[in-house]
């Protein structure tokens, strides 16, 4: 939607660009709760994975929440209403978990929500600078988290404000390093600009294929940015990566990687419980999950996994280390509802790269 731009309360960009730019087009507002499976049943679309709702929909599914929660005597709260978004996770958890700078490039509305993803960024020290404020909804989304920790997403974008192709300038990509993508059809011209402007800048890319919905319906275009040769590194999970190979004689883990890496520097599929498996070169890494718990909840464990890679990346350490710091960081967010870790969980994750001898984050030494 090409919503009138409005004069932003948010502070001018900083002279020091932040290291690492996640472009989400729509700031989005996430609704996570548990629920029981009879609820999941009555809801179009296949489990698991995303597919985007009308807002009466997602309204409608809002409202039967309340009699379809899960009893969990260890949440405090039965739905968590954060700043959401599998871009906006990931460079929070960057910023957070890793003291990485970090900004994001999108637009929001002066709504409940947009308010609410401002303050939940920016108190967490992403920069905000290059986040436009535009007239009309910011973007909502539901995570149905089942009995076993697995999330069906059902996101409402329609007449959300939106940031268009036209309005990225290179002043947004000058001096950062990295910018984080995710693969959304509605949002391709805006992807394609980014990618465009970014590479000119010397702004290496990184892109989550996003969901099997996503790969199978609009697999085309996909394939068009993979082969452009602008992508350095890509994330995929297991399910994502069975539907870019399929019809493909040989469509398992390895053979996705070994795709994704003809066009990529860096390509790695998660495995969920089974870790990951990763490609540079000619090196290939396979690591376990991290942490053995049972999920309570999957939303943003790919998310951020792409937080622990992508620092591993950064601090210039071995593909095996970026995997490994990546399982930490996928398997710290599992822990708890919602696409946030909690200070406790970022604690769990330190311990766990100690113990595994992985380079800790600057503040963390003594």
């Amino acid at each position: 939607m090409g919503a009138e731009e409005l004069p932003s309360p948010l502070p001018k960009k900083d002279k020091k660009a932040p290291l690492v730019l996640g472009l989400q087009s729509s700031a989005l507002v996430d609704h996570v709760a548990r629920v029981d499976w009879s609820l999941l049943d009555q809801i179009s679309g296949e489990r698991g994975g995303s597919q985007l709702v009308a807002i009466e929909e997602l309204e409608h599914i809002l409202n039967e929440l309340k009699t379809h929660i899960l009893p969990t005597p260890d949440d405090p709260s039965p739905i968590v209403t954060i700043a959401g978004g599998s871009v906006a996770n990931t460079v929070r958890g960057m910023t957070v978990g890793f003291q990485v700078t970090s900004g994001i490039i999108g637009a929001f509305a002066d709504d409940e929500q947009g308010r609410l993803f401002v303050h939940n960024m920016s108190s967490n020290g992403v920069n905000l600078s290059r986040l436009r404020l535009k007239k009309g909804p910011t973007a909502q989304c539901v995570c149905l988290v089942d009995a076993v920790g697995n999330r069906t997403m059902r996101p409402c974008l329609s007449n959300a404000v939106r940031l268009q192709a036209d309005e990225l300038t290179r002043e947004d990509f000058t001096g950062s390093k990295w910018l984080v993508v995710r693969y959304a059809i509605s949002s391709l011209e805006v992807i394609r600009a980014a990618i465009r402007i970014a590479k000119q800048e010397g702004v290496s890319i990184s892109l989550d294929l996003a969901s099997f919905e996503m790969v199978r319906n609009f697999k085309s275009p996909l394939l068009e940015l993979l082969e452009s040769g602008d992508i350095d590194l890509c994330f995929a999970n297991e399910d994502e990566a069975k539907e870019l190979l399929r019809g493909e004689q040989n469509a398992d883990p390895e053979a996705a990687v070994g795709f994704l890496a003809k066009h990529c520097q860096w390509a790695v599929v998660t495995l969920g419980p089974n870790g990951c498996i990763a490609k540079h070169g000619k090196e290939i890494v396979r690591v376990p999950a991290i942490g053995g718990t049972q999920a309570t909840d999957a939303t943003g464990a790919g998310d951020l996994f792409a937080s622990g890679f992508l620092y591993g990346l950064v601090k210039g350490l071995s593909l095996e280390e970026c995997c490994s710091i990546g399982s930490c960081s996928g398997g710290s967010v599992i822990r708890s509802l919602g696409g946030e870790v909690t200070p406790e969980n970022w604690q769990w994750m330190y311990k766990q790269m100690e113990v595994k001898g992985l380079p800790l984050p600057d503040f963390c030494k003594p």
